[in-house]
């Protein structure tokens, strides 16, 4: 049961990273690349990066990174990491559909079924 968790949680790190965000005429990036850029100006200009969107998903991403090193990782804490790394990749997901962007909806598709296989097999309840 350990090691299904374990990689239940890797998988939602990794499906994280490629959502496909696409905005303006000729502007686009992965999520693993935005990513690279927030964090290299968390450090020069933090105030650019206190924003919502930015860092709810990467706090999710913290949490999951320290529930993959736990003995016995919280089902909570998981939870927790799928709903606010869900928010972005809902929002991603919309305007996607809004757009008619196929690349954007696929990216985030990945995501979202482990998400919802993974609360599935954590919240089933115990059978005798």
């Amino acid at each position: 049961m350990r090691r299904r968790q374990t990689w239940a949680t890797l998988f939602l790190i990794l499906t994280s990273l490629i959502g496909y965000m696409a905005w303006g005429p000729d502007q686009h990036a992965f999520l693993f690349q935005a990513e690279g850029e927030v964090l290299l100006k968390l450090f020069s200009d933090p105030g650019s990066t206190l924003h919502p969107l930015i860092l709810i998903p990467l706090a999710s991403q913290i949490v999951l990174l320290v529930t993959l090193l736990q003995r016995t990782p919280s089902r909570w804490w998981r939870l927790a990491a799928i709903l606010g790394l869900g928010l972005l990749m809902v929002i991603i997901l919309l305007a996607g559909i809004l757009s008619q962007n196929l690349w954007q909806v696929g990216s985030t598709l990945p995501f979202l079924a482990i998400s919802f296989l993974v609360i599935r097999a954590d919240w089933r309840p115990a059978t005798a």
